[in-house]
């Protein structure tokens, strides 16, 4: 039995032992395919996928006529002892005779095709006020690059987006438009145009950031670290399956060189603004027609809301808006059965809408939401339309009350007169803030008029001491203004005394 049971025990050991080889073998052949496979991909080269779209990707140069200069303008800085000397460097490359005769300026940007019989899409910078504009197609076949001139069929200052257009011989190659809104931080892309002058140029990185916005209300850029430099401005950033995510556009740099913060228009926002200025050579965007701002956490607060977040209507002048119903004070939750975060993301989508249509806009006010049909306009039209507002100064007190943080003096004739206010205008002047207060902190100054208070209208010092007071019963801790500066309003919340 004994000799029985140490045979047993040693199958056993020895089938342990086999195990054991086995799941060694199996982890070394895991690594060994892993390095494979790790080495093919260090390895991968770009070239296929940039031979692949390089023709439909151009180089563009425009001429532009500008009026002689008096003196070395933008080379030295005026009164510098070297001036005299740059003018002299001037005049004799204008003659020698120091006149000041217009002279062509040129310009270089990229560009890509994206059809066969040669529509361009490009930066509006690159093209602004010029008066000819070439358009230099990638060389191929061992054949010389090939010019052709290029004529605006449109343009749109808020994206900087331009589409040209060539005639070409015969069908051109081109490159299509993919989804920038699938794309991942970290995905692989390519940034191809015309870097400082040095044509064809080809670089790579990885999508840095998405969804940033620079100074435009209609700004949606991909950040990426693939190098871009002047002249790449108007070249495609293409995913790696060839397909246009980006329209490159800007840098930024302490330099004025490529330091791997690169930004490009998203193509989401691109095509919509393209199909426009191909259809009617101009943009079309939808119009609500009032003003805006973000609700803050304060603000949620005075007006009873669960959490901030929608877009708070500061004012509703003539237009869609105002015709359908829609009410300073009104939170827009809801447009045309998106939810609304924030202002911006409500300015594109309102922009990105059909002109025209008639779309559901759901609101809180008085406590509860409510659901307003409003037929848009165009907000070109209303642009064109839109007058400046005067500024205004600061007003004299005539009655004083301290408040808040503020001085306060309900408005008067005088007060209108000095203050540029049209002559049925109502409300209380701020004529001091406190710089300690939070009404400071918060942006209030003198000549700022404050027109509502707890989303009712105020005229005089006792109306606004009653809307504290309904505040305080109601239990919130901030009271909602609703102040004008120039013509222009906005709410602030202010804290209110314990």
């Amino acid at each position: 039995m004994q000799a029985q049971a140490r045979s047993i025990s040693v199958r056993q050991d020895e089938g342990v032992g086999f195990m054991r080889l086995m799941w060694l073998v199996l982890v070394g052949m895991m690594l060994v395919l892993a390095q494979t496979v790790s080495a093919q991909a260090r390895s991968e080269s770009l070239a296929p996928l940039a031979e692949q779209i390089s023709p439909a990707v151009v180089n563009i140069t425009t001429s532009t006529l500008i009026e002689g200069q008096t003196g070395p303008q933008g080379i030295v800085p005026e009164g510098s002892p070297f001036e005299d000397f740059f003018r002299d460097f001037q005049d004799r490359d204008r003659g020698g005779d120091g006149d000041n005769r217009p002279r062509r300026s040129n310009a270089l940007g990229s560009g890509f095709v994206i059809s066969e019989d040669g529509y361009i899409v490009t930066n509006n910078h690159v093209i602004a006020e010029a008066d000819e504009i070439l358009v230099e197609f990638f060389p191929g076949d061992g054949q010389p690059a090939k010019e052709l001139p290029a004529k605006v069929i449109g343009t749109d200052e808020k994206t900087d987006i331009a589409l040209l257009k060539v005639e070409a011989t015969g069908p051109l190659k081109y490159v299509q438009f993919g989804d920038s809104d699938i794309a991942r931080v970290g995905d692989w892309v390519i940034a191809m145009g015309n870097p400082l002058g040095q044509g064809f140029s080809v670089s790579a990185g990885i999508v840095s950031a998405r969804n940033r916005a620079l100074s435009g209300s209609y700004d949606d850029y991909i950040q990426t670290d693939a190098a871009i430099n002047r002249g790449n401005s108007g070249g495609p950033l293409f995913n790696m399956n060839g397909e246009v995510i980006g329209v490159n556009t800007a840098i930024l740099s302490p330099n004025g060189g490529s330091i791997g913060i690169g930004f490009s228009m998203a193509s989401n926002v691109v095509v919509k603004v393209v199909d426009q200025l191909r259809e009617f050579g101009e943009t079309r965007r939808g119009w609500l027609g009032v003003r805006i701002q973000d609700v803050t956490e304060d603000m949620a607060e005075a007006m009873g809301l669960e959490k901030p977040g929608g877009a708070l209507i500061s004012d509703v002048p003539d237009g869609p808006a105002k015709d359908a119903g829609l009410l300073a004070g009104d939170v827009i939750l809801s447009f045309d059965g998106v939810e609304v975060e924030d202002t911006r993301g409500l300015v594109r989508q309102v922009g990105e809408t059909t002109v025209g249509k008639s779309v559901r806009v759901v609101v809180h006010r008085d406590g509860g939401t409510q659901t307003v049909l409003v037929t848009l306009g165009r907000r070109e039209d209303a642009e064109r339309a839109e007058q400046s507002d005067e500024e205004t100064s600061e007003a004299p007190a005539d009655e004083n009350a301290d408040i808040l943080g503020l001085t306060i003096s309900p408005l008067t004739d005088t007060l209108r007169t000095d203050l540029g206010l049209e002559e049925d205008a109502d409300g209380l002047v701020v004529t001091e803030v406190d710089e300690s207060s939070e009404a400071f902190s918060k942006g209030l100054r003198a000549g700022d008029l404050i027109t509502e208070a707890g989303q009712q209208k105020v005229t005089s010092i006792e109306d606004l001491e009653a809307r504290m007071e309904e505040a305080h019963e109601a239990g919130r801790k901030s009271l909602l203004l609703l102040v004008r500066r120039g013509g222009d309003p906005r709410f602030v919340a202010l804290t209110l005394d314990e």
